[in-house]
């Protein structure tokens, strides 16, 4: 059994029809999972919005005052991010949805999902790529204060670099950030060079691996096996957060990493199996997707493989080794990089 959180209200995050966040995607996919019939193993709970105390342990006061003044009225939080009205409320609910998935961590289920969640490019004071609040790093600071966890792995495979995670936790090494991403040089927010590995005495707990447009399946899938399972090894989290962004699929609108429905379905299998060896706690955030049908494809395998159904959803792949080579010097690179704080 999966716990799933979900409340109607979630379908209301939508940024207008002329901005690619489309408000459908959660229920769409619950929709297909109750179609699948899946709805037998999967537990699903209403969530209530997170408190302004919530909020304040990952964002600053002012910062949580500006969105509640924009949300009354509708405004611009950023250039590409319109805040609508009673965007507020909403935001709020899908963090409230994150720390209630994670509270079902400690009550009987291994796996958890929010389908509205990993909003990593939202600050402690500042925020743009669609996001309002951070609800990794409230659901961090949650459980740290709540649960007393002190390990906490946070694996994002949004195509986008997650610059608000990073930003929150460069500097705090029980947290260890691990994104894969489209190079900064080539898509938005500009961040996240392998080369930055965090700050001070936290040198080491913030990874990056920028990839190139047309990576390809095959291709992303040894980056992660290269690189993930030893440094999880070694870490021991006693969490997994697990930002499941599948806008890296080669239809997207946004973006260029050309992965394929069957590359989403291995990568939760991967990342599942680490959190069986290492923690029993999966906290899976789905992130984001920009094209509303192949999206909902490839959640709907991210849910296959947490419940180790076979069913998934196949397509042809025509770019699975286009970047092969590239992809593997990165990794090579990364590793020396890293070398002084984990053994490969």
């Amino acid at each position: 059994m999966i716990s799933f959180v979900y409340d109607e209200e979630f379908n209301k995050y939508d940024l207008g029809l002329d901005h690619p966040l489309i408000g459908d995607k959660p229920k769409r996919i619950l929709n297909l999972i109750k179609a699948k019939k899946f709805t037998d193993e999967i537990d699903i709970f209403k969530p209530n919005k997170a408190t302004v105390e919530d909020l304040q342990r990952a964002h600053s006061k002012k910062y949580i005052e500006i969105i509640k003044e924009l949300s009354k009225k509708g405004g611009m939080l950023s250039l590409d991010t319109p805040a609508p009205k009673g965007i507020f409320d909403i935001a709020s609910l899908a963090t409230g949805g994150t720390i209630l998935a994670a509270e079902k961590l400690f009550n009987k289920y291994e796996i958890s999902v929010n389908p509205l969640a990993g909003f990593h490019h939202a600050g402690r004071n500042s925020s743009s790529g669609f996001c309002f609040f951070n609800d990794i790093a409230v659901v961090i600071e949650y459980l740290r204060e709540k649960k007393k966890l002190k390990k906490f792995l946070v694996i994002d495979l949004d195509v986008h670099h997650g610059n608000g995670t990073q930003e929150i936790y460069c500097e705090d090494k029980t947290v260890l950030n691990l994104s894969f991403h489209q190079d900064g040089r080539t898509l938005y927010p500009g961040t996240g060079k392998l080369e930055y590995i965090g700050k001070e005495k936290a040198k080491g707990y913030t990874i990056n691996l920028p990839l190139p447009p047309g990576t390809g399946s095959n291709s992303y899938l040894y980056a992660v096996d290269q690189i993930i399972p030893r440094i999880v090894e070694q870490f021991k989290p006693e969490i997994i957060i697990y930002q499941s962004g599948v806008d890296t699929h080669h239809s997207d609108p946004l973006a260029d990493l050309y992965l394929s429905y069957q590359t989403y379905y291995h990568l939760a299998q991967k990342i599942k199996k680490l959190s069986e060896e290492h923690c029993k706690k999966l906290l899976v955030l789905f992130g984001g997707g920009y094209n509303s049908d192949a999206s909902t494809i490839a959640y709907y395998n991210i849910i296959c493989a947490l419940l180790e159904k076979t069913d998934y959803i196949r397509e042809r792949d025509d770019f699975s080794y286009q970047k092969y080579n590239p992809v593997k010097n990165l990794v090579s690179e990364l590793q020396k990089v890293l070398q002084p704080y984990w053994s490969f």
